[in-house]
């Protein structure tokens, strides 16, 4: 966490900082790690910026006077983001509830090596798994993956160590595929247009807008995720549960697809300040209603199963602290 103090500053520079530095004369500067600028986690990091920036009253007569300020930039995704918050170059991040889970226990891609500071503060929306194929791919499910070109994710985000995971479970290799691919998020639904893949998994909200540019934009399908792979995942994972994308989702989507997904989370550490986190958890809570409406995955959104779903690291004490005030642990 990155505190500034104003101070030894002359002028008109230290005159025109002072004034808009609110009556504590400091402010803290907080990062929130998301993903791709085309995916809800970069949706959800700015806006719990915005939301932290409307209950900072610095210069007026009500309101908090936290001097807290939020910048949340594109990232690599889920575990990209663990790992800069482990090493303090990140105070918060969205992640998976599977990597959440991983990083806190030390199993999977961090087997020997846990995150034991890894905090959670709440939960945000579900992700569904979606395997999208080309519209004239013949693709049908997870199988039907066998032999064609398809993109597994960067390396360093949840897609990627999604897809490792699954590979894995599956006993399969990349040679398995004609092509593995290694695109970003951001580039996926244009290579899938433009015929350079065939598929690509993806883990996210509802509705993506890249999803959408494949789906809207050169007739891709998503196709059903329920064969025994699945059932096998969500039986034996805590973090893992049944989803449906909604027939009329996106303009292919004829018909409910079944398939399975994960939550997002929302992270960071025990070495960032207990009022920091209360008073970013506070700004999310107490402005909820906001919040709902700053994404169409956000308009369900419960707090009372926000501070449990998906969950598997401690909760942050300032995050818990807030939650106790309302009654709701």
């Amino acid at each position: 966490m990155r505190k500034f103090v104003i101070a030894g500053l002359t002028g008109a520079v230290a005159l025109g900082l002072a004034a808009t530095a609110g009556a504590q004369g400091k402010r803290t500067f907080i990062s929130i790690g998301t993903g791709g600028p085309t995916g809800v986690y970069f949706a959800a990091g700015n806006a719990i910026c915005r939301l932290v920036h409307k209950e900072a009253a610095e210069g007026r007569k009500s309101g908090r006077q936290h001097g807290i300020r939020c910048s949340a930039p594109s990232t690599g995704g889920s575990t990209y983001n663990i790992g800069q918050i482990a090493q303090g170059e990140l105070d918060f991040g969205v992640a998976q509830s599977d990597w959440q889970f991983h990083a806190y226990n030390g199993s999977s891609t961090y087997k020997g090596k846990p995150f034991k500071k890894l905090r959670a503060v709440f939960s945000i929306h579900p992700e569904p798994l979606h395997i999208i194929v080309g519209g004239s791919s013949g693709i049908q499910g997870w199988d039907g993956l066998k032999g064609k070109r398809v993109n597994i994710g960067n390396a360093g985000s949840g897609q990627r160590g999604t897809m490792e995971f699954l590979m894995e479970t599956a006993s399969w290799k990349k040679d398995v595929f004609q092509l593995a691919t290694e695109l970003t998020s951001t580039e996926q639904s244009k290579a899938l247009c433009d015929g350079k893949i065939d598929a690509f998994i993806y883990t996210v909200g509802v509705p993506n807008a890249g999803v959408s540019v494949a789906t809207d934009g050169c007739g891709a399908r998503i196709v059903n995720f329920d064969n025994d792979l699945a059932k096998g995942l969500v039986k034996k994972y805590p973090y893992y549960a049944w989803a449906k994308i909604p027939k009329g989702t996106y303009k292919t989507a004829t018909e409910d697809v079944t398939t399975f997904g994960v939550m997002a989370t929302f992270v960071s550490s025990a070495d960032v300040a207990e009022q920091t986190v209360y008073e970013v958890t506070r700004a999310v809570m107490d402005n909820i209603e906001d919040f709902r409406k700053l994404h169409p995955a956000f308009r369900d959104l419960d707090p009372k199963k926000m501070i449990s779903d998906g969950l598997s690291a401690p909760l942050h004490p300032g995050a818990a602290r807030y939650y106790k005030e309302k009654g709701w642990m």
